[in-house]
């Protein structure tokens, strides 16, 4: 397990970059990623015009990176705005998969934030800041709402003294002289501004005696009212490679009960993650090939629109992941399928940004990574995700979309896109119908472990909702059976005269269905057979879409179902 490295760069983090680089960086690339944050520095959707203002990029430039990063799948154009998308999280992934322990320590954070009660953040040290790795909240009025990538100043964090106490005097000359550049933090969007008094004043004595206490405590430093405590995680070698943070509010706690309520359990379950790291056995490396050989036919297909040379530089951060931390330049090249003078050029680009740092003639990502769209992509529900995909299913089939959940014996709606028809399927979200009638029910019940299915079944009263409803739970025992081998539900004016609906599951990175997506028609739109030869193979494809974007933002954060 390797220390994380802290990036290069200070954190004025302008969105275009201040100078030109050094002659070999790559100008579309740098452009490119500027574009990307501030986007996300405006939360994941920006309009055109804005983001000429914003990097001050010419508006031709801006369309033909939007075009570029659109055809990489990283942006969604809609009209005059682009919004970024849960494949961008690939970025993130390949840093969060290369530093490893977000994965390895996300259970044992989960388990002591509910033992706790609280809100529990794995951060790891950026430079004069901290960056959030992984995030496990509760859910309560107030919680916690950092997102995982968010950039907060060292000097107002419970884990930001843990990280200062290894800093030399040139990355506190650093620190002072970003405080007097930017007394109110407004280099860092995700807290809120502060007076030039707060905070600033004796962090050189909080780190001095977070290393004497070996721990760290944030007292209303980010906002009135939120508390932290923080423990560091140290690898086998005795390195910190994170902090573990747990966070409250004055109305639970003061700093003082914080302290001595929650300290020995923090204590405790640091002890259990730095087994962890003792214990766990090297990441597999599947090294990649050929990463980028797509780019050269996009290039072809789009012409002048298309900036091979931003999208073969953003491939190169995919080649790092688990098992990949640190890569030499022909290690890159081999993954990337890039001409070594091309990768090259691309890792003194992301060097110059602070994306990437160099070492001993190896490369590494850096937490900056995260700044490329993941805090607010990570916030990402299942019904965001889905929304997009099933406003193209409707383009397609001229008939309405949903996706669904399973709540208990019934099925609820949560995305919905409907067709323009006079006469339409009308539901709107939140809409509950009884999972054994419904297209989208079947489904779930039917990807259910067979003994939960069998025990839905036998405290489940059917009734019948219209003439055609089955009602036997032999025969709806039977009909599920025959679901789960198919793939797919088709009722057929058992849920309300005159609708016909067809649905497939939605399946996670694990394999289980985690929601299911429907077309729904009146039944003189289409017949059986053709609801099987034309929608059925549409809205499969919907449904792998769904699936893929889950694949990638279900990574390494939790993705809510609604």
């Amino acid at each position: 397990m390797t220390a994380p490295h802290p990036a290069a760069t200070t954190h004025a983090e302008p969105a275009a970059p201040a100078e030109p680089g050094p002659p070999e960086a790559v100008g579309p690339l740098m452009r490119g990623i500027a574009v990307l944050r501030a986007i996300s520095d405006a939360g994941g959707r920006a309009a055109l015009s804005d983001l000429v203002r914003t990097t001050g990029l010419a508006r031709s430039t801006a369309d033909r990176i939007a075009a570029t990063l659109a055809r990489m799948g990283y942006l969604r154009l809609d009209g005059h705005s682009a919004a970024l998308t849960p494949r961008l999280m690939e970025l993130g992934n390949a840093y969060l998969g290369a530093l490893r322990f977000p994965a390895l320590l996300a259970p044992l954070a989960e388990r002591l934030a509910e033992e706790l009660d609280e809100s529990v953040s794995l951060a790891v040290p950026d430079a004069d800041g901290i960056r959030f790795v992984h995030q496990t909240t509760r859910r309560r009025a107030m919680s916690l709402t950092f997102r995982i990538g968010d950039l907060l100043p060292a000097e107002r964090t419970a884990p930001g003294p843990l990280f200062a106490a290894d800093w030399d005097e040139t990355e506190w000359a650093r620190w002072r002289e970003r405080r007097a550049a930017d007394p109110e933090d407004r280099g860092f969007p995700a807290v809120p501004p502060r007076g030039p008094d707060s905070g600033g004043p004796g962090f050189e004595e909080r780190t001095a005696r977070a290393a004497e206490r070996g721990w760290g405590l944030d007292d209303q430093l980010i906002e009135p009212g939120l508390i932290a405590l923080a423990v560091p995680v140290r690898d086998a070698d005795g390195r910190t490679v994170c902090a573990v943070s747990a966070v409250s509010h004055t109305s639970r706690h003061s700093a003082g009960s914080l302290r001595r309520s929650l300290l020995p359990r923090v204590r405790e379950a640091v002890a259990g993650m730095e087994r962890t790291l003792r214990t766990a056995g090297p990441a597999p490396d599947v090294t990649p090939a050929g990463l980028a050989d797509w780019t050269g036919a996009s290039k072809q297909q789009l012409g002048a629109e298309f900036l091979e040379s931003l999208a073969r530089g953003l491939t190169v951060v995919t080649a790092f992941g688990e098992g990949r931390p640190e890569l030499t330049l022909t290690a890159v090249a081999e993954a990337t399928g890039l001409a070594r003078a091309t990768a090259r050029r691309a890792l003194i680009t992301l060097e110059h940004l602070g994306l990437v740092v160099a070492e001993d003639r190896t490369f590494r990502l850096t937490p900056r990574v995260l700044a490329l769209g993941y805090p607010p992509l990570s916030r990402t529900t299942l019904p965001e995700i889905a929304t997009p995909h099933l406003t193209a299913l409707v383009k397609k089939v001229h008939d309405s979309a949903s996706l669904a959940v399973l709540t208990g014996d019934d099925i609820q709606y949560t995305a919905r896109v409907a067709t323009g028809r006079i006469m339409s399927v009308n539901i709107t979200l939140g809409t509950r119908f009884p999972a054994y009638a419904a297209s989208m029910g079947r489904v779930l019940l039917a990807a259910l472990p067979p003994e939960e299915r069998a025990a839905r079944l036998a405290r489940t009263e059917p009734r019948a909702l219209t003439p055609r409803t089955v009602t036997g739970r032999a025969e709806l025992a039977a009909l599920l059976e025959r679901v789960e081998h198919d793939g797919y539900a088709l009722v057929d004016e058992e849920l309300e005269e005159g609708l016909r609906s067809l649905a497939v599951p939605v399946r996670d990175r694990t394999g289980r269905a985690v929601a299911a997506v429907n077309v729904a028609m009146h039944s003189s739109r289409r017949s059986v057979e053709r609801c099987l030869t034309e929608v059925l193979p549409e809205l499969r494809a919907t449904a792998g879409s769904i699936e893929a974007d889950l694949r990638i933002a279900g990574r390494f954060s939790r993705i809510p179902a609604a």
